[in-house]
């Protein structure tokens, strides 16, 4: 789960991290009065949207030539200026996508003057298993072209979880960013905030970019990009109520309630899957066999009828998918329940795109059963890659 930028500052200044002063705003006399409350001379107005790259973006209605969504105001007059022209408009960034997405909300903060920036990061590092800091001294840039062309400026320091953070690590980030004196100190206690928020929150990311010197030598975290574990929310009621719904997709929304793990890509043959494994390699071999897939969805291994039900009508929802497969290896998980469970869903949904089924594990010769007396056009398969092939054959037929 993601939130908005003013949310995640608002977050780790409970916990010490040094953010400038600011407040959200929804509308243009809400953003006035925000910038009322601050003492200027200086504003920033922010678009807040779950994408990165908002001061590079472009507002569709607004023209190649207008502002992106990170805007200096140097009066209050400019500020209400800015909320009129930002809210309810559809930015585009390299984040979102051509579709963009609508600013509903805005983030009005105090400017600040920077002397220098910096990245700072704190993720899960699959590999070691470990919380991995990232620092480096190339802040307010894109850290991916970063690691591409100059890797050397990225430096990733583990802290170990049987220790915790040690005062050794803020010395390494301080080293890495090449501060010293009382700035490497501040460092220190900034690593610190952000470590005690990450374990706090059962955070699965937090990004500071940047994170800058500010011209009476002050660290100060001027954006911050803060995810938790989804599965962790039942433990913290107070960030689950910081979801935006309208950040997300609807169908996503949907998913959720009926504990399905899906996504939506951007191909035209939906996918439902039980198992993350098997429905990474389902795309991929859609995708070998020269088609895309529209989403990733699995229904996991306790699928019912109400869940593939739900799963058929969250990827029909979908208007670009003109073909589903369904791909079930039953272990737990009964083929015959699972066809029961197509067949109920078929005909529920009225079914009217080809739809490939393969069925392999417990009970599979009943469950291919029920599917051929099922008087639907549904097409078996004997294995993953017959029905990659057919799908698309059959896709391709109906076009």
């Amino acid at each position: 789960m993601n939130i908005h930028e003013y949310q995640a500052k608002e977050l780790l200044a409970k916990y010490g991290v040094p953010v400038p002063a600011g407040h959200a705003a929804m509308s243009v006399e809400e953003a006035v009065e925000a910038a009322k409350q601050l003492p200027g001379p200086l504003w920033v107005v922010k678009a807040q949207i779950h994408a990165g790259g908002r001061g590079k973006g472009k507002f569709k209605e607004l023209g190649p030539d207008a502002k992106g969504g990170v805007r200096l105001a140097k009066s209050v007059d400019e500020v209400r200026e800015h909320a009129a022209e930002m809210l309810g408009k559809t930015l585009v960034t390299v984040q979102t996508g051509d579709a963009g997405k609508e600013v509903q909300r805005l983030y009005i903060t105090d400017g600040v003057d920077i002397a220098k920036e910096f990245y700072l990061a704190l993720l899960v590092d699959r590999e070691t298993g470990r919380v991995a800091v990232v620092a480096s001294t190339e802040g307010g840039m894109d850290i991916e072209t970063v690691a591409h062309d100059t890797p050397d400026r990225i430096h990733t320091i583990t802290i170990d979880p049987a220790t915790g953070l040690m005062p050794h690590h803020g010395r390494a980030v301080a080293a890495a960013l090449g501060l010293t004196g009382d700035l490497a100190k501040q460092a220190a206690k900034v690593l610190a905030g952000l470590y005690a928020a990450f374990q706090g929150t059962d955070a699965s990311q937090i990004e500071i970019n940047p994170l800058a010197i500010t011209e009476d030598n002050k660290l100060m975290v001027l954006d911050a990009k803060v995810g938790f574990d989804s599965n962790s929310m039942f433990r913290h009621k107070d960030l689950a109520e910081l979801r935006d719904l309208t950040e997300e997709d609807p169908q996503e929304i949907e998913a959720s309630k009926y504990d399905l793990a899906y996504i939506k890509l951007d191909g035209d043959i939906g996918c439902m899957v039980n198992g993350a494994g098997l429905a990474m390699a389902t795309m991929d071999i859609i995708k070998l066999n020269g088609a895309e897939p529209a989403n990733f969805l699995d229904v996991g291994g306790g699928a019912n009828k109400e869940k593939v039900t739900a799963a058929f009508k969250i990827i029909l929802a979908d208007p670009s998918v003109k073909g589903i497969l369904v791909n079930i290896f039953g272990g737990i998980m009964k083929c015959d329940i699972i066809a029961d469970g197509i067949v109920a869903a078929a005909r529920e949904v009225d079914l009217k795109v080809p739809l490939v089924v393969r069925l392999e594990g417990t009970n599979v010769q009943q469950g291919k059963d029920i599917l051929a007396n099922s008087g639907l056009p549904i097409v078996a398969a004997n294995d993953l890659g017959d029905a990659a092939a057919k799908i698309v054959a059959e896709v391709k037929k109906a076009a």
